[in-house]
């Protein structure tokens, strides 16, 4: 029987020479994550079980960084008790602000997750690393204690959904804007629990930052899960930096589908989603005379070297407009370092905006970045949910780097073509 890549991966994991949609199966898990705000109640759960050891200690990564360096009393004591927790079980993979940063960049980075992966993180986000050809979805905390003790998770078989971006994407127009267009097709719920495989020669062309990015943002259709096949650009990332062995898996040319999407690249102009669903986009010659207030550069979405270099470009020699605040957060170390060596980050400084070091930040509402009523953001970040970013009655507009670089000097949302 044919199958998809997601089924095949599935399959491999559980043993069997075969699944198919629907299945329940028990899967082996290569790498489960937690984070500052997650792995507490995951920690509390795994102590509950009486369970003592853990199932793998070097399968188990846990990174600090939504609300670091830890912004209040409580954060800080979240961060505290993950701390006290790797050092209690000598843990190999624990890191803080200095060490990493954001966890979706820092851990593809770092040849943590390679092709071929079954990955689980007790965050949703977890689904980027399907840019590399693995299986990747975001769990809650218990589910992420009780692969802390078995080194298993059950998981249902999901269907899959066959994107296919046609042609060579327009200037300005990256992975965040044909993940943006497939949204706003389907919808925040269209790919509710299935895998959303994304093909065709545009595809191909993306740099592996603008994969990570669309496979990051598969979770706001639904989906369960964002895979690409393994190329030769995946393989050159890989290479060399993959800490464990890694297998390429494939669909099968008569694989089946439960729906395909195709879409013309010439067709597609950088994208807006307007407030306050990801679903709610536009393209940027269409977004009319929005003020912002606010310009945020960053997130596990489009915090890696190659976006900073996109908004670079489009800063270089500009100024952010008045009473526009405009802030940049590389998404790791490794990218702030590059980014510094590079002059990226005295562009941004000589435009008006400030740099943060590598965190999560406002993006998920912790902190530095929140907005007051009223006020609106452009933001590369993934969500803008109502209240997502700050005050209730604020809103918040994604975008791509350029589009949020170009919207900061211009103080509307405009693309870069308009400067």
């Amino acid at each position: 029987m044919p199958m998809t890549i997601t089924e095949k991966i599935l399959a491999a994991h559980a043993g069997l020479d075969r699944v198919e949609p629907g299945q329940i199966i028990m899967a082996d898990v290569d790498v489960a994550l937690g984070n500052d705000i997650t792995t507490p109640i995951a920690i509390d759960e795994f102590e509950r079980s009486g369970a003592g050891r853990l199932h793998d200690p070097e399968r188990l990564f846990l990174v600090m960084d939504h609300f670091v360096p830890t912004k209040d009393i409580q954060s800080a004591m979240q961060v505290k008790k993950v701390r006290d927790f790797a050092r209690k079980h000598d843990l190999p993979h624990y890191y803080e602000p200095g060490t990493a940063g954001i966890e979706h960049v820092f851990l593809p980075e770092q040849g943590f997750v390679g092709p071929g992966d079954l990955v689980i993180g007790a965050d949703s986000h977890t689904v980027t690393y399907g840019a590399l050809g693995a299986f990747s979805s975001g769990v809650g905390s218990t589910d992420l204690a009780g692969i802390m003790i078995t080194g298993r998770i059950w998981l249902k078989v999901p269907e899959t959904m066959r994107f296919v971006f046609h042609g060579t994407p327009r200037p300005w127009v990256g992975g965040k804007d044909l993940v943006l267009r497939a949204i706003g097709d389907v919808g925040v719920d269209g790919a509710r629990y299935r895998a959303m495989e994304f093909a065709g020669g545009a595809v191909d062309s993306l740099s592996m930052d603008d994969r990570f990015t669309m496979a990051n943002m598969a979770i706001e259709a639904g989906g369960k899960c964002g895979v690409f096949h393994v190329d030769e650009k995946t393989r050159a990332y890989v290479n060399g930096r993959c800490k464990r062995p890694w297998r390429v898996f494939a669909s099968d040319p008569d694989a089946h589908y439960c729906a395909v999407r195709e879409y013309d690249c010439a067709a597609i102009e950088p994208q807006v989603a307007f407030p306050h669903l990801p679903g709610n986009t536009r393209p940027v010659s269409l977004a009319g005379h929005v003020r912002i207030d606010q310009a945020v550069i960053g997130s596990c979405t489009n915090g890696r070297i190659g976006d900073l270099r996109a908004a670079a470009a489009v800063l270089e020699g500009r100024r952010v407009a008045p009473y526009v605040r405009l802030i940049v957060i590389p998404g790791s170390q490794q990218v702030y370092l590059q980014a510094l060596a590079e002059g990226l980050l005295e562009t941004f400084v000589r435009a008006g905006g400030v740099v943060s070091p590598p965190t999560c930040g406002p993006c998920p509402g912790g902190f530095m970045g929140i907005m007051a009523d009223g006020e609106k953001t452009i933001s590369t970040t993934n969500r803008n949910f109502i209240g997502r970013m700050g005050h209730t009655g604020s809103e918040i507009y994604l975008a791509n780097p350029a589009v949020a670089a170009a919207s900061a000097v211009a103080g509307r949302i405009v693309g870069p073509d308009a400067l």
